[in-house]
């Protein structure tokens, strides 16, 4: 498996198990976040802790979970980025559209507050 989903009553945390997200991760990824916000889901944590490279096809699944939260009055967050991929998500400007925190505690605390 790719990742690994936990669901609470309030959202649900995508744990990425992978180095690298990039086209062949991308598109189950992205139908796994339209099957949550299906099924009532509109809260989303992305933890990325494992995660060391992202591509466009990932950043796009980025941004697809961020639509989907919005459009259904929830909120999205990614949290755990490595170097790599925050200096990509800077140059890209998504660091000013995207709520990004440095572990899944403070994550997890935008939810629970």
């Amino acid at each position: 498996m790719n990742f690994e989903i936990v669901k609470t009553d309030k959202y649900a945390v995508i744990k990425l198990q992978v180095e690298k997200l990039d086209s062949n991760i991308a598109p189950s990824l992205k139908s796994e976040l339209v099957v949550l916000n299906t099924d009532g889901v509109k809260n989303i944590i992305i933890d990325m802790s494992l995660t060391r490279y992202c591509d466009s096809s990932g950043l796009s699944a980025i941004l697809v979970a961020n639509r989907l939260c919005r459009n259904s009055q929830g909120a999205f967050v990614l949290t755990g980025l490595q170097d790599a991929v925050k200096k990509l998500i800077s140059i890209s400007q998504l660091d000013s559209i995207l709520t990004i925190t440095d572990g899944l505690p403070e994550a997890e605390a935008i939810f629970t507050a």
